[in-house]
């Protein structure tokens, strides 16, 4: 039992350490099964339909303008009428870094929409890059939500949140 616990306990520590990038993560925990889109073509992209991946606590805090929060744990196209019925629409989704919109992606992909793109970095990297987000009033703020204290570490821009 002590080996098995030992083991666990290094596998943690090495990716809690070893994993100290946003382009390591996506590395080791996407497969890369939905097209990345970097934040500099995102703006470049007219008419794409944002869908925000993450938690209503997450988006509440803060998200992209404009931004459809769509969510992860109940994620349901069906019920989520402000996604396009047109399968060729551009969707890009994002996250805090990539790793939950990749899966919605998949989903999207799935459903034979054509055009879904994920945001490399998520809503960390749109932050990183100078991006603008706002709250739940749609007032521009500094905040970010990470998801917990263990995301935070890849937040380097804006201010940290990971409780609420």
């Amino acid at each position: 039992m002590r080996s098995i616990f030992c083991l666990l306990f290094v596998n943690f520590l090495s990716f809690g350490f070893a994993q100290n990038s946003i382009p390591k993560v996506l590395e080791k925990l996407n497969s890369k099964s939905v097209p990345y889109i970097t934040v500099k073509e995102l703006l470049a992209k007219e008419n794409a339909v944002l869908l925000d991946a993450r938690e209503t606590k997450e988006y509440n805090v803060s998200h992209i303008k404009n931004a459809i929060n769509v969510g992860f744990e109940k994620f349901d196209v069906k019920r989520t009428k402000l996604i396009p019925v047109d399968k060729e629409a551009t969707i890009i989704v994002y996250c805090s870094i990539g790793v939950r919109s990749e899966k919605i992606g998949e989903r999207l992909l799935k459903l034979g929409y054509k055009n879904v793109f994920n945001l490399y970095g998520g809503i960390f990297e749109w932050k990183h890059q100078g991006g603008k987000v706002v709250n739940n009033q749609n007032v521009e703020t500094d905040e970010i939500h990470t998801f917990n204290k263990e995301w935070s570490v890849y937040l380097a821009k804006g201010k940290k949140v990971y409780e609420n």
